[in-house]
């Protein structure tokens, strides 16, 4: 009779062993989930600000390109620079025009491509609207001209085509700014579209660059302001 008092003792602590090793369990278990969250957790708001500092950075470096003076260059006073609508030819103090005078339809110029020589008053109006205009002459080589066709065709806010009389064989104009440039891959074609297309020097920023004049010179049904 006196055994059974002390079965039941063991019996109980085998049970509250058993409890106690369960019990361990569930703590190294809730301590490896906390761990391998915490570095998940770390992992992500790690992976989080590689990418704001990159962004950051990448914004930084865009912001110091449109800063940047470019070689070169050449600018004229948009306060001198008429911005009057008329329907009659302009004579223009440059070539190709930077500004002044123009057409009430702009040519489209969310990135097109024209393999024939454009019209000046038209041409202008886009720039007004933020439009950054790629031109050439026979000087420029085909290499450089297939290669700049191919930036402009991705490129909203943009257009180019053929302008015999310029001085330069590639020439990029904005609304007062323009740069002659050595060829395609001239840094400052980057640089020229980076700082000019829609920028801080578009009269009209956002401005429609569609619903203007094609290649055929039909279309303009929008006018602009």
């Amino acid at each position: 009779m006196a055994s059974r008092p002390s079965a039941t003792a063991d019996r109980r602590a085998r049970i509250e062993e058993m409890r106690r090793a369960e019990q361990a369990r569930e703590r190294r278990g809730r301590m490896l989930t906390i761990g391998i969250s915490t570095v998940v957790v770390l992992g992500l708001v790690g992976f989080g600000t590689f990418v704001l500092m990159k962004k950051s950075d990448e914004q930084d470096a865009k912001d110091a390109a449109a800063k940047a003076p470019i070689a070169g260059e050449k600018s004229w006073d948009p306060k001198k620079l008429g911005r009057n609508h008329v329907q009659t030819a302009v004579k223009y103090e440059m070539e190709p025009p930077v500004g002044g005078d123009h057409n009430p339809v702009w040519m489209n110029c969310d990135g097109v491509v024209y393999d024939k020589k454009i019209t000046n008053v038209n041409a202008v109006h886009s720039l007004e609207h933020g439009a950054v205009w790629v031109t050439y002459n026979k000087k420029a080589s085909p290499a450089d001209v297939k290669e700049l066709a191919a930036k402009v065709g991705r490129t909203k806010y943009s257009l180019m085509s053929p302008v015999d009389d310029q001085a330069g064989a590639i020439m990029l104009s904005a609304w007062g700014k323009q740069v002659t440039v050595d060829g395609a891959n001239d840094p400052r074609v980057d640089a020229f579209f980076t700082k000019y297309v829609n920028g801080p020097q578009t009269p009209e920023p956002g401005a429609a660059c569609t619903g203007g004049l094609d290649a055929s010179g039909k279309g303009g049904t929008g006018m602009g302001q």
